[in-house]
């Protein structure tokens, strides 16, 4: 027992690591694990004292924990069953592709990336980009909502700064799970996006398993009051339109529904809208090529970076306008369902809730200056300009509508909209005398089709066919 064992160099310092290794997963990574899990419970109490809509324990349980919770699920398990009938393979290859599905869309949420970093830094995106407004908000219609209720805001989606926006301005209300689109599955993009509780999505997959472990992840959310926010467009506006909705999600949100059990699902409809969309130019591309296969480039964009960057150094940068975000009336499921029948309820609850989102559209001096230039004709002065951006707003403002006019000053918002459309070569001035650029009709039409549906008849005719 005592005698003395000779070892090469290499084995011993094998057996050391192997040691070290056994050391650190049995007694010091436990530890450090409670250690870490004990101050996120500190920091996630602290946040819900706070927060309007508190962190739920759905939000909070850890990743792998999800995955094997929704692959187990029996309405999983079903379509694993039936996928393997219909696609005539054994039952534990089609439970592996929906472990593969689970593990693609289901998060991994960190309360201190999200408020740590991710409300942080779109506050200042935000503030650095744009003078932010809040539109239409009436506090009341908020503060009914059930406690209890699983909230969902429903937006319309101009830019992928309405990610950004949104998170700013809900950050003192609630965390975010947002829906996000196969784009983002990039390293490291996809990690960070998982990090603020955000799903990945296949927007055109027609894959049944796929779509029904899917619809299980986004109902067990809900019943889970994980407050969420979806573009029920399903993508970008091209023509800058509101458009009408596409009832994926919306489906896998109302069908899941029971109005006897569990929590009630409220939706809150909110309404973007800007002086300046930053990918307008590949929208309106995509639109002429009659397709939504946006021609992404890094050189342009580290360009378009590099050039704010340097007229940011050099004291000569200004913000894109104004960025303003409304929010609508509520709407309850459960009171919602009492009169509907069961049968065109998704579609029904699509049409309302978009039209609610069309009612509250906050609208901009670019918008305004937009439709004034295109109704017009022919060139007309600045003053003229002013006079009729002025005719329209009390126009809008009498039939309910949000208008923002900064500094309470109608020149000022004519003259701020003029200057961005000049500026942006959209407009052209030539003595005092303001026209569309002959080549951007359907530029300024983006911006106008923002508030076509607020404006009269003769203002819809500005969208080109």
């Amino acid at each position: 027992m005592t005698r003395m064992v000779e070892l090469p160099l290499w084995v011993l310092i094998l057996i050391l690591g192997f040691a070290i290794v056994a050391a650190l997963d049995k007694v010091l990574a436990p530890s450090v694990r409670w250690y870490l899990r004990r101050r996120m419970e500190r920091m996630v109490a602290r946040l819900n004292r706070r927060l309007g809509r508190p962190i739920e324990p759905f939000k909070l349980a850890r990743r792998y924990d999800m995955i094997q919770r929704l692959i187990y699920d029996p309405k999983v398990a079903e379509a694993v069953a039936e996928a393997a009938q219909e696609d005539g393979i054994p039952e534990n290859v089609a439970f592996e592709q929906a472990r593969k599905y689970a593990r693609e869309i289901v998060p991994s949420f960190s309360a201190a990336a999200y408020f740590g970093f991710a409300t942080r830094a779109a506050s200042w995106l935000s503030r650095s980009l744009f003078r932010v407004r809040l539109g239409h908000f009436k506090a009341a219609e908020i503060a009914a909502i059930d406690p209890e209720a699983t909230v969902i805001f429903v937006m319309n989606h101009r830019s992928n700064m309405d990610y950004v926006l949104v998170t700013f301005l809900a950050a003192d209300r609630a965390a975010l799970s947002y829906a996000v689109g196969e784009w983002a599955r990039v390293w490291p993009l996809q990690q960070l996006i998982r990090a603020m509780g955000a799903y990945f999505i296949r927007r055109k997959s027609r894959n049944t398993l796929y779509r029904r472990v899917l619809a299980r992840y986004v109902q067990m959310a809900t019943a889970g009051g994980v407050t969420q926010a979806v573009f029920p467009e399903g993508g970008l506006s091209l023509t800058g339109r509101v458009g009408a909705p596409r009832l994926g999600l919306l489906n896998y949100l109302v069908s899941g529904f029971d109005p006897k059990v569990g929590r009630d699902v409220v939706f809150v409809p909110v309404a973007l809208n800007y002086d300046r969309v930053l990918e307008d130019r590949v929208l309106l591309r995509a639109a002429s090529e009659g397709t939504r296969k946006f021609h992404f480039s890094l050189l342009k964009m580290l360009g378009f970076v590099g050039r704010q960057i340097r007229l940011r150094l050099t004291g000569r940068f200004h913000r894109f306008g104004y960025a303003a975000v409304s929010f609508g009336k509520p709407l309850s499921l459960r009171r919602y369902l009492k009169d509907r029948a069961p049968k065109t309820l998704t579609e029904s609850v699509g049409n309302e809730l978009m039209t609610r989102i069309r009612a509250v559209v906050p609208v901009l001096p670019v918008p305004l200056v937009a439709t004034v230039l295109l109704q017009a004709g022919a060139p007309i002065s600045g003053a003229e300009v002013t006079a009729r951006v002025e005719a329209l707003a009390e126009r809008l403002r009498s039939q309910g509508a949000h208008v923002h006019i900064p500094r309470d000053s109608m020149a000022y918002a004519a003259d701020k909209g003029l200057r961005i459309l000049v500026l942006r070569h959209m407009a052209l001035e030539e003595d005092d005398l303001y026209r569309p650029a002959e080549d951007q009709a359907e530029a300024l039409a983006f911006y106008a089709n923002s508030i076509v549906h607020l404006v009269d008849g003769n203002a819809a005719k500005v969208a080109p066919a």
